[in-house]
């Protein structure tokens, strides 16, 4: 059963229980879906030898060829899930919870009820191709390891309380509490009741907002396998930048258009503080000192200012009328002795307690203080 050459290869298979008739099979080849198919032969003598250790009250869990494992485990007594993989190195154990998270999937996207009472297997088969884009996600190559440890996928942004109060208002205003920030599969921030979800659903629900194809907005019907198996939940997902999603686990209310308006203060906030890559570290994290303090001193110049500015504790350079400099202590600011006037910011006027000096004068900051300048140019920054 294994295949020859280096390229390992993952056979799924997922059958109904009391009929032995296969619902669906996802395969796996080298890390990417592949359309290969087992006979259904083959299919066949691995239930069939499944269903004959059951009447002998033998449980068949694994079995090892030369060069192939097999994973057999049933849920409820009503679905039968088989796995198969050539690739070097797969140990039972982690086949097995391949098996669980793949059950889960299904549970998320089709519900207990339909899973453990088949009524109709023609419907069901249609249902469960809801599931497809999630199960490939499990059995090809994925930067997320929540499969294994069964713990949710995380990452430490900077900035990261003020993401989590920014989040913790959003979904309060829209009458939920389980809200989380999501970038590829990981979670980025979420709120204290996001965190109390159980395992399948922590995990799950991350997991298939970075398996579906990018959408500005969605409205996904989940039901939670650890929560609520039976009763459908929606799980409502608002694109604030490329790669980042605001999640929303809610009832019948909101609808999905009354989020909308809301979402784009939510993304000035986290435009503010998040960078764009690497999303788990700060921007400077991978330089050392010396070498940001190499491409601070290349950074471009003017000549040397002549004003005196006491509050600067930096190197000043002479800017052009609406230009910016940048020093040592705010790492970029507004020259106030320097420039005849202040440019409006993107995020509106320039803050009133910042001195804004016609012409050169003897005194720039007459109009304002020291630490009126200071905290008016560190806020902006912030803003930034």
């Amino acid at each position: 059963m294994g295949e020859e050459g280096t390229e390992g290869t993952v056979h799924l298979l997922c059958l109904a229980a009391s009929s032995g008739v296969p619902l669906f099979c996802r395969s796996c080849r080298g890390g990417a879906p592949a359309r290969q198919q087992l006979p259904f032969s083959v299919i066949g003598s691995l239930n069939g030898v499944h269903m004959f250790g059951q009447n002998l009250e033998v449980q068949l869990s694994s079995a090892r060829t030369e060069d192939t494992t097999v994973v057999w485990k049933s849920f409820h007594d009503s679905i039968t899930l088989i796995v198969l993989s050539s690739e070097e190195g797969a140990s039972e154990l982690r086949l097995e919870r391949l098996l669980q998270m793949v059950f889960g999937a299904m549970v998320l996207l089709v519900g207990l009820e339909e899973l453990t009472n088949i009524r109709n297997v023609e419907r069901l088969k249609k249902e469960l191709r809801a599931s497809y884009c999630l199960i490939d996600s499990f059995l090809g190559d994925s930067e997320l390891i929540g499969d294994l440890t069964q713990c949710v996928d995380c990452v430490v942004p900077p900035e990261g309380s003020v993401l989590q109060e920014a989040l913790s208002g959003f979904a309060e205003a829209a009458g939920t509490a389980f809200g989380s920030l999501v970038v590829s599969g990981r979670v980025v921030a979420a709120t204290e009741s996001w965190w109390r979800l159980g395992t399948p659903e922590a995990v799950l629900l991350p997991w298939l907002v970075g398996s579906l194809p990018p959408q500005a907005a969605r409205d996904y019907p989940v039901y939670l396998p650890h929560g609520s198996p039976t009763v459908p939940h929606r799980l409502l997902t608002l694109t604030l930048l490329p790669g980042l999603e605001l999640c929303l686990l809610c009832g019948p209310r909101p609808p999905l258009s009354q989020l909308d308006p809301q979402s784009l203060l939510l993304s000035i906030v986290v435009a503010s503080c998040v960078p764009s890559t690497p999303w788990s570290l700060p921007r400077t994290s991978h330089q050392s000192r010396g070498q940001q303090r190499t491409r601070w001193r290349k950074q471009p110049r003017g000549p040397r200012c002549q004003e005196s500015a006491t509050w600067c504790l930096g190197r000043r350079s002479r800017a052009q009328a609406g230009g910016w400099w940048l020093c040592r202590w705010a790492r970029g600011g507004c020259c106030c002795c320097c420039l005849p006037s202040v440019p409006p910011t993107r995020f509106g006027a320039w803050p009133p307690t910042l001195c804004r000096p016609s012409a050169r004068s003897s005194d720039p900051c007459a109009s304002a203080t020291h630490a009126d300048t200071a905290v008016s140019v560190s806020l902006f920054i912030r803003s930034q």
